[in-house]
């Protein structure tokens, strides 16, 4: 059992050594790591920023509704008990 995970560890070391070398486009160099040159910042319009703000609000909204019902749902149940 032993041998058998080691052979297995083994054998994807070594696939996903080949892998990484043959797929990356700059030899090595890390995967997912790209030129400085190439990464720039980028900023919000305002009505982006409005749109993420209100999908927020109505995620926490979503998610207060929803305690609160719980919270309702388990009062039912504990007056229902008694």
């Amino acid at each position: 059992m032993r041998k058998l995970t080691l052979a297995f560890a083994v054998l994807a070391s070594l696939g996903g050594a080949s892998l990484a070398t043959s797929a990356s486009a700059a030899p090595g160099a890390p995967l997912g790591v790209t030129a400085p040159e190439t990464v720039s910042t980028v900023q919000m319009t305002r009505m982006e920023r409005r749109m993420m703000e209100r999908r927020m609000d109505r995620r926490m909204d979503r998610r207060m509704e929803r305690r609160r019902m719980e919270r309702r749902m388990m009062h039912r149940r504990m007056m229902r008990r008694m």
